[in-house]
């Protein structure tokens, strides 16, 4: 596939998606399941059954064998975000647009004193501990937010690429590997029929968790680190920690 085919089928692909992302955030809204914060759209949406998800994610094997979890911020994933912390486990997510060197925030439940401030968008910028990647231990299991998956493992994010970005991050220093699970929680409706277009570059979903079930899809391969033909230099510019993996790599 030449650069001109390449880039015809990325725009296809974004279109698909985002036409994907609008229906699932408009069902979520007219069904009622949305929950803080409104709307949905635009967002990793907030899901009516979230905690009952959390719960049923911590039945699972990988979740009981994880003692480092890595997650995303958002409103969705709290109640697993706090979970993990009542269990005893490290949990760290990703800087906002990992715009800094120290690019992660660890919170440590053998040091923080109030979880459920340190858990929320805002309060685990200001009680957790900001972080470079070498100061980063192994991560055991990965919870992603989505805006829908199939049961295959497809996932839509919300359209910005980080998610996949901090997975390939991870993946080039060395702090996860092709055994690490990804998991996700979701609501129902957020599990679809469509055809998600994966490409190269897209980390797929080993264990998919709603508040009434769980799928474990057959996987494929993930992505084994950085595809830095697909970066921008604008993005490049932007964020500290590809200049540091640029150059270990040359």
């Amino acid at each position: 596939m030449n650069d001109t085919e390449r880039s015809a089928r990325e725009d296809a692909d974004t279109v698909e998606k985002e036409t994907i992302r609008q229906r699932v955030w408009d069902d979520l809204e007219e069904s009622g399941e949305a929950r803080f914060p409104f709307p949905p759209h635009g967002r990793i949406p907030n899901f009516a059954g979230a905690d009952e998800a959390a719960d049923r994610l911590a039945e699972q094997p990988e979740w009981k064998a994880a003692t480092t979890i890595k997650a995303n911020p958002d409103a969705p994933q709290l109640p697993v975000r706090r979970r993990a912390l009542r269990e005893g486990k490290t949990v760290y997510t990703a800087v906002p647009r990992l715009a800094d060197e120290d690019c992660f925030l660890k919170l440590d439940p053998a040091v923080l004193e109030d979880y459920d401030a340190a858990t929320t968008v805002s309060g685990s910028s200001e009680h957790g501990e900001q972080v470079g990647p070498d100061a980063v231990a192994e991560i055991d299991l990965i919870v992603s937010g989505s805006v829908g998956v199939t049961a295959d493992g497809g996932r839509i994010g919300k359209g910005e690429g980080y998610s996949d970005l901090e997975y390939a991050i991870l993946r080039g220093l060395g702090l996860v590997d092709e055994s690490t699970t990804v998991a996700t929680t979701v609501h129902e409706r957020q599990v679809i029929d469509d055809p998600v277009p994966i490409d190269d570059h897209d980390v797929s979903m080993d264990l998919i968790v709603t508040p009434e079930r769980t799928i474990r899809p057959d996987g494929r391969e993930q992505p084994a680190g950085i595809d830095w033909e697909l970066l921008e230099e604008e993005r490049l510019a932007e964020i500290p920690v590809l200049e540091r993996l640029s150059a270990r790599e040359e």
